[in-house]
């Protein structure tokens, strides 16, 4: 029961999200390229977007409450329940005018093995929040914006000036149901952008494309989390969806031709720079995309207003208040607010410590090139020099893995196409090992050829069904175990999740203690990932105006002075941080335990002389 009233309640809203959709692309021309499947993908992503803007205008005025969203939710059932039937009607008509080729057996051990690989994604989302940034910022972002119906600067958060878009969807998945839910919709968001990557690789190159790349983009995913790098993801994606679907439009029809198709896409890269700063990068690309194919003062100014509706709140908000629209990313450009040099530095170094190769599986994307599709299809080449921009782009600013997940979609589209280069090539020379040199005489080299041929091939044929079969079956074995590990995280009792929470978050004990006893501001050192579990708000990072640097180095009474006067009346850490504090000698005459479990402390501060 418990799997399947969350899936019930994702599936409540994904309707909705497509009945907004659907209602939106009513208003526009059909895309050239007709597919059922990949529309209604664009449809959903697209009614995600509006739910954004609209609880964003909820916040901003105040009125972003319980029945508010759940109005929005019904009305959006309603408005999808209402078109289904027409859009039924339409599916079943373009099924019956496209002629399909049947399924090759490879493609079948293709969607298997798809289909193996999204056994564990299905799992994930029902395990408790345990990922770092999730509690360190994104669900205590959500859940104070959920309580407080409104937008505001949380300065006790690592970002505070941050974009919030795709966090908004969490807020209001905490006002309706748990702390799973926003798991699906992060969910969501992958399992859309897979259906696109497949539907993509049907129409622009054959069903085992879609399937490979389907499958490794779902296999880069993390469902497990409310993170909102794959959110950016089907944003970027369904904006590249709806630029090739202008470029492909029918020119002369400027308003209720392929233009709007422009605006689409304008508004879907708005919502990913509105959730993520790096979204940003595209834009240069994508205007240079756009401005050889259209300089029309009025498809610009559509582009523009499209781009800033979903995301002008965030950079204005932060250029009014703090003079800086990318703050803190923009510290050294527009000057340093809550942020110090060091902070800046400090948060470089990080960046780099964490800096390394993306997975394996995309890196075939560079063989891509030397496929046929590359040379007869103008949209792979088109997305081939998407992620060569988007590589390089990484590689010259972070090389951290995370901050490509937003290309990762059509790396994975290409990297299929790379993948069947390597295995096409690798064919071939295996083809010609079992091949026999041509004999010496003539007239007997072409039966004696012929024949040898005709055994290498059914020789050939057996091997590469045994490699499908061990590739099968060690890829069904990883997918059991996956599941079996994210199956054990699933708590659906609180004893249960208590257990779980203790495993693998440090310090959840402590913040938990503090969550039901706090009775002023608590102070935390070391445990940014266990904040969600305590008490709302608490204080204390790396960064920022509560950095530790500017507690950490006073003695004892000083600490107890400041923090006192700054209306906290306990300090949390873990024990590892312990001996640093209490090697100071004044340190037990202002502090006192008064809680510890699993590792970690609550110290009460005592009363301190001014």
């Amino acid at each position: 029961m418990f799997a399947a009233a969350h899936y019930a309640a994702l599936a409540v809203f994904a309707f909705g999200c497509w009945g907004y959709g659907r209602a939106l692309l009513g208003r526009l021309a059909p895309p050239p390229r007709r597919d059922a499947a990949l529309e209604a993908a664009m449809a959903v992503s697209l009614g995600v977007g509006f739910f954004i803007c609209a609880f964003q205008a909820l916040a901003i005025f105040g009125a972003f409450k319980t029945g508010a969203t759940a109005a929005l939710v019904a009305a959006g059932f309603v408005a999808a329940a209402m078109q289904l039937p027409q859009w039924l009607r339409e599916r079943r008509a373009l099924r019956a005018n496209t002629a399909r080729a049947p399924w090759s057996y490879v493609e079948r051990v293709a969607m298997i093995a798809l289909a193996l690989v999204a056994l564990p994604a299905l799992v994930a989302p029902l395990a408790p929040p345990i990922a770092f940034d999730e509690l360190m910022y994104h669900l205590p972002y959500a859940r104070q914006v959920a309580q407080q119906g409104s937008l505001g600067i949380h300065d006790w958060l690592r970002y505070p000036w941050f974009p919030y878009n795709y966090n908004l969807l969490y807020a209001a998945a905490l006002q309706l149901g748990d702390d799973v839910l926003p798991h699906f919709l992060n969910a969501l968001a992958g399992a859309l952008s897979v259906v696109m990557i497949y539907r993509l690789g049907v129409l622009h190159a054959s069903r085992l494309t879609g399937c490979i790349g389907a499958a490794i983009w779902l296999g880069l995913g993390d469902y497990s989390n409310a993170l909102i790098d794959m959110g950016v993801a089907l944003f970027v994606l369904s904006a590249c969806v709806a630029l090739w679907w202008w470029r492909e439009s029918e020119p002369g029809k400027p308003v209720h031709g392929g233009l709007r198709w422009l605006g689409v896409a304008a508004f879907c890269l708005g919502l990913a720079g509105g959730s993520k700063y790096q979204a940003l990068i595209f834009l240069p690309l994508v205007t240079l995309f756009v401005v050889r194919h259209e300089r029309g003062l009025k498809a610009w100014a559509l582009v523009f207003v499209c781009f800033l509706v979903p995301c002008i709140y965030w950079y204005a908000r932060n250029a009014i208040m703090t003079g800086d629209p990318f703050n803190p990313i923009g510290a050294r450009v527009f000057g340093f607010t809550e942020w110090t040099p060091a902070d800046y530095v400090q948060q470089v170094a990080d960046v780099r410590v964490h800096a390394e190769l993306p997975n394996a599986l995309i890196w075939s994307v560079f063989f891509a090139p030397f496929s046929v599709l590359w040379k007869r299809s103008a949209a792979v080449r088109a997305a081939g020099w998407f992620c060569l921009y988007s590589v390089v782009v990484w590689v010259v600013t972070s090389r951290y893995p995370r901050y490509l997940t937003a290309s990762f979609p059509l790396l994975a589209a290409i990297a299929a196409i790379g993948w069947q280069v390597l295995f096409g090539w690798a064919a071939a020379g295996v083809r010609r090992m079992l091949g026999r040199r041509p004999a010496p005489d003539g007239a007997a080299a072409p039966l004696a050829g012929g024949a040898m041929s005709h055994g290498s091939a059914r020789s050939g044929a057996r091997a590469a069904d045994w490699v499908l079969v061990l590739l099968l079956a060690v890829m069904a074995a990883v997918s059991v175990r996956q599941t079996a590990v994210k199956v054990a995280l699933i708590s659906t009792t609180p004893e249960a999740r208590d257990a779980v929470l203790r495993q693998h978050v440090p310090g959840y004990a402590v913040m938990d203690y503090l969550r039901r006893n706090a009775t002023g501001r608590v102070y935390q050192i070391a445990l940014n990932e266990a904040i969600y579990y305590g008490p709302n708000p608490i204080w204390g990072d790396t960064l920022g105006p509560w950095r530790y640097t500017d507690f950490g180095a006073l003695s004892g009474g000083d600490l107890a002075r400041k923090l006192g006067g700054l209306g906290f009346t306990a300090i949390v850490l873990p024990n590892s941080v312990v001996p640093v504090f209490s090697a100071r000698v004044d340190f037990d005459k202002y502090f006192a335990v008064q809680y510890e479990k699993d590792g970690s402390r609550v110290y009460r501060i005592l009363p301190a002389a001014p």
